[in-house]
């Protein structure tokens, strides 16, 4: 029995010293080799926003590559892909929608403005226009419900709203008496050329034409809601910017689409377009009031939230920033 005992001692001591040994090996490999700090390159957490700015790209560059896919599985070719399949075999599982995700990263806070349901818009970083003091807001196609340009009103100091309908005859009740002096209106359409003589009816602005009647050079945020009409009106202000070698004039856009009997490879040329002038979407909702109400049509009206990638405006530029900011050079340095 002491013998016993003593082997016992021995094989504890043993594993004592072997625990020892290698608690103070592994703490001189840590002390030697210390973790690298954890790469937050073009993550939320990365104060640098152009980093974050250039991940989000090169995220949405592989979006286009998986929409080439996705169209030869479909399509062949895009004049082959139906925008909403009919309900019959062989049943393809998508709509035009999915071609076309909204997998841009906002850089900054998100958030949807507005009432809950039709009439709110997702705004990204609505937080840098906060205090902005030139904070310049277009709104085309006002409808009864003005929630969403209220809470612009009420969560900004400066921020003033130009707002635009050819039938209505004002800004909605949601707009507080209060903040009304900050509103201007204008019984007018937008459109892809001007047409706002004495006789014309309705008349017609085009947006580079309002912008300098109104002394603008820059507008924050773009709402367009003009029942179709954004097809031919925003293929000819990209157009123009374009043929002038100029950024889009605004930082953000929210735009309510109205797919109505559009071809896919129509639809596509328009919207590649609008990626090609910079313009990245992160947010999109499906009008379910509308799908609801029209269940035999389709899913033809979503709402989608742009990003302006290209130029300096305040979602992409830090005031303190100097240099203009393009994600297409940011894209190549990466």
């Amino acid at each position: 029995m002491p013998v016993l005992s003593q082997r016992n001692s021995r094989y504890v001591l043993l594993v004592v010293v072997l625990c020892a040994l290698a608690f103070l090996f592994l703490t001189h490999q840590s002390l030697d080799h210390p973790e690298a700090p954890l790469d937050v390159s073009g993550l939320p957490s990365d104060p640098d926003l152009s980093a974050r700015i250039a991940r989000s790209e090169r995220m949405y560059q592989r979006t286009l590559e998986k929409r080439k896919e996705l169209i030869e599985k479909h399509g062949p070719t895009p004049d082959k892909v139906v925008m909403f399949p009919p309900d019959k075999e062989p049943w393809p599982a998508y709509t035009a929608w999915d071609f076309f995700p909204p997998t841009f990263d906002c850089p900054h806070e998100l958030e949807r403005l507005g009432a809950l349901g039709d009439g709110g818009k997702w705004i990204c970083g609505l937080s840098r226009l906060e205090d902005k003091k030139d904070c310049v807001i277009y709104t085309f196609g006002v409808d009864w419900d003005s929630s969403f340009e209220a809470e612009l009103l009420q969560r900004t100091r400066h921020c003033e709203i130009w707002g635009h309908d050819a039938v209505q005859s004002g800004f909605g009740g949601q707009v507080p008496k209060e903040l009304k002096h900050r509103t201007h209106f204008s019984r007018i359409q937008l459109g892809p050329k001007d047409s706002h003589g004495a006789e014309d009816n309705p008349k017609i602005w085009t947006l580079a034409s309002l912008m300098r009647q109104n002394g603008h050079k820059h507008i924050d945020i773009l709402k367009i809601d003009t029942e179709g009409w954004e097809f031919e009106t925003l293929r000819s202000i990209i157009n123009s910017y374009i043929e002038w070698d100029t950024p889009l004039p605004f930082g953000q856009l929210q735009i309510e689409i109205h797919a109505w009997n559009k071809r896919f490879q129509d639809f596509m040329s328009w919207f590649e377009a609008l990626e090609g002038a910079g313009l990245r979407p992160f947010m999109s909702a499906p009008n379910l009031v509308y799908i609801n109400y029209n269940r035999q049509s389709g899913a033809e009206l979503v709402d989608y939230s742009f990003l302006n990638i290209r130029g300096d405006n305040v979602f992409i530029s830090d005031p303190s920033s100097s240099p203009k900011h393009d994600a297409r050079t940011e894209q190549e340095r990466v």
